[in-house]
Protein backbone atom coordinates (compact mmCIF):
# COMPACT_ATOMS: atom_id res chain seq x y z
CA UNK A 1 0.00 0.00 0.00
CA UNK A 2 1.44 3.42 -0.90
CA UNK A 3 2.28 5.47 2.15
CA UNK A 4 0.00 8.38 1.21
CA UNK A 5 -2.86 5.87 0.99
CA UNK A 6 -1.91 4.45 4.39
CA UNK A 7 -1.81 7.99 5.80
CA UNK A 8 -5.31 8.71 4.45
CA UNK A 9 -6.75 5.37 5.55
CA UNK A 10 -5.39 5.72 9.08
CA UNK A 11 -6.65 9.30 9.31
CA UNK A 12 -10.12 8.30 8.10
CA UNK A 13 -10.31 5.38 10.51
CA UNK A 14 -9.25 7.57 13.43
CA UNK A 15 -11.79 10.24 12.44
CA UNK A 16 -14.53 7.59 12.43
CA UNK A 17 -13.41 6.53 15.89
CA UNK A 18 -13.55 10.10 17.17
CA UNK A 19 -17.00 10.67 15.69
CA UNK A 20 -18.24 7.46 17.33
CA UNK A 21 -16.65 8.45 20.65
CA UNK A 22 -18.26 11.89 20.65
CA UNK A 23 -21.69 11.08 19.19
CA UNK A 24 -22.63 7.48 20.04
CA UNK A 25 -23.65 6.11 23.43
CA UNK A 26 -20.60 4.89 25.31
CA UNK A 27 -21.47 1.22 25.37
CA UNK A 28 -18.71 -0.96 26.79
CA UNK A 29 -18.53 -2.72 23.41
CA UNK A 30 -17.89 0.62 21.65
CA UNK A 31 -15.06 1.56 24.03
CA UNK A 32 -13.58 -1.94 23.78
CA UNK A 33 -13.83 -1.83 19.99
CA UNK A 34 -12.08 1.52 19.86
CA UNK A 35 -9.34 0.50 22.27
CA UNK A 36 -8.69 -3.06 21.18
CA UNK A 37 -9.62 -3.05 17.51
CA UNK A 38 -9.03 0.44 16.10
CA UNK A 39 -6.30 1.67 18.43
CA UNK A 40 -4.79 -1.83 18.45
CA UNK A 41 -4.71 -1.87 14.65
CA UNK A 42 -3.18 1.61 14.48
CA UNK A 43 -0.59 0.56 17.06
CA UNK A 44 0.28 -2.59 15.09
CA UNK A 45 0.71 -0.58 11.88
CA UNK A 46 2.88 1.92 13.76
CA UNK A 47 5.03 -0.84 15.22
CA UNK A 48 5.46 -2.46 11.81
CA UNK A 49 6.55 0.81 10.21
CA UNK A 50 8.97 1.62 13.02
CA UNK A 51 10.54 -1.85 13.07
CA UNK A 52 11.04 -1.80 9.31
CA UNK A 53 11.99 1.83 8.60
CA UNK A 54 13.12 3.66 11.75
CA UNK A 55 16.71 2.41 11.81
CA UNK A 56 17.15 2.95 8.08
CA UNK A 57 17.06 6.74 8.37
CA UNK A 58 20.60 8.00 8.20
CA UNK A 59 21.30 10.49 10.97
CA UNK A 60 17.91 9.85 12.57
CA UNK A 61 17.32 9.51 16.28
CA UNK A 62 16.08 11.35 19.35
CA UNK A 63 19.35 12.79 20.64
CA UNK A 64 18.97 16.22 19.04
CA UNK A 65 16.52 18.27 17.06
CA UNK A 66 18.61 17.56 13.97
CA UNK A 67 18.23 13.81 14.46
CA UNK A 68 14.45 14.16 14.90
CA UNK A 69 14.32 16.38 11.79
CA UNK A 70 16.15 13.68 9.86
CA UNK A 71 13.61 11.08 10.99
CA UNK A 72 10.64 13.15 9.89
CA UNK A 73 12.29 13.99 6.57
CA UNK A 74 11.52 10.35 5.71
CA UNK A 75 7.91 9.96 4.50
CA UNK A 76 7.89 6.43 5.88
CA UNK A 77 8.77 7.54 9.40
CA UNK A 78 6.54 10.60 9.07
CA UNK A 79 3.53 8.34 8.40
CA UNK A 80 4.54 6.20 11.38
CA UNK A 81 4.74 9.34 13.52
CA UNK A 82 1.31 10.46 12.34
CA UNK A 83 -0.18 7.06 13.17
CA UNK A 84 1.49 7.29 16.59
CA UNK A 85 -0.38 10.57 17.21
CA UNK A 86 -3.66 9.11 15.94
CA UNK A 87 -3.43 6.04 18.20
CA UNK A 88 -2.30 7.82 21.35
CA UNK A 89 -4.70 10.75 21.05
CA UNK A 90 -7.65 8.41 20.46
CA UNK A 91 -6.63 6.28 23.44
CA UNK A 92 -6.44 9.37 25.65
CA UNK A 93 -9.77 10.54 24.24
CA UNK A 94 -11.39 7.22 25.11
CA UNK A 95 -9.99 7.47 28.64
CA UNK A 96 -11.28 11.05 28.98
CA UNK A 97 -14.74 10.01 27.72
CA UNK A 98 -15.04 7.09 30.15
CA UNK A 99 -13.73 9.15 33.06
CA UNK A 100 -15.97 12.11 32.20
CA UNK A 101 -18.99 9.80 32.08
CA UNK A 102 -17.98 8.33 35.44
CA UNK A 103 -17.83 11.84 36.89
CA UNK A 104 -21.22 12.72 35.44
CA UNK A 105 -19.99 15.38 33.00
CA UNK A 106 -22.58 16.52 30.51
CA UNK A 107 -21.90 15.15 27.02
CA UNK A 108 -22.20 18.67 25.56
CA UNK A 109 -19.37 19.76 27.89
CA UNK A 110 -17.33 16.71 26.88
CA UNK A 111 -17.54 17.36 23.14
CA UNK A 112 -15.19 20.38 22.99
CA UNK A 113 -12.73 18.67 25.35
CA UNK A 114 -12.70 15.58 23.11
CA UNK A 115 -12.43 17.74 19.98
CA UNK A 116 -9.46 19.57 21.51
CA UNK A 117 -7.87 16.21 22.32
CA UNK A 118 -8.39 15.06 18.74
CA UNK A 119 -6.90 18.23 17.27
CA UNK A 120 -4.31 19.21 19.86
CA UNK A 121 -3.70 16.15 22.09
CA UNK A 122 -2.26 17.44 25.37
CA UNK A 123 -4.37 20.62 25.22
CA UNK A 124 -7.53 18.51 25.38
CA UNK A 125 -6.11 16.51 28.27
CA UNK A 126 -5.29 19.76 30.06
CA UNK A 127 -8.86 21.00 29.49
CA UNK A 128 -10.18 17.77 30.96
CA UNK A 129 -7.95 18.14 34.03
CA UNK A 130 -9.07 21.75 34.51
CA UNK A 131 -12.74 20.77 34.10
CA UNK A 132 -12.32 17.93 36.60
CA UNK A 133 -10.60 20.26 39.07
CA UNK A 134 -13.40 22.83 38.77
CA UNK A 135 -16.00 20.10 39.25
CA UNK A 136 -14.22 18.86 42.37
CA UNK A 137 -14.07 22.40 43.77
CA UNK A 138 -17.81 23.04 43.36
CA UNK A 139 -19.84 22.66 46.55
CA UNK A 140 -22.25 20.18 44.94
CA UNK A 141 -19.45 18.36 43.11
CA UNK A 142 -21.31 18.74 39.80
CA UNK A 143 -20.01 20.43 36.64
Amino acid sequence: MPFDTLFSAASTAAMAGWIALIILPRWPLLIAGLRHALIGLLSAIYASLIFVYFFRVEGGGFGSIGEVRALFASDLVLVAGWIHYLAFDLFIGSWIAVEADRRGFNRVLQAPVLAATFLFGPLGLLLFYVTAAVQSALPTGKA
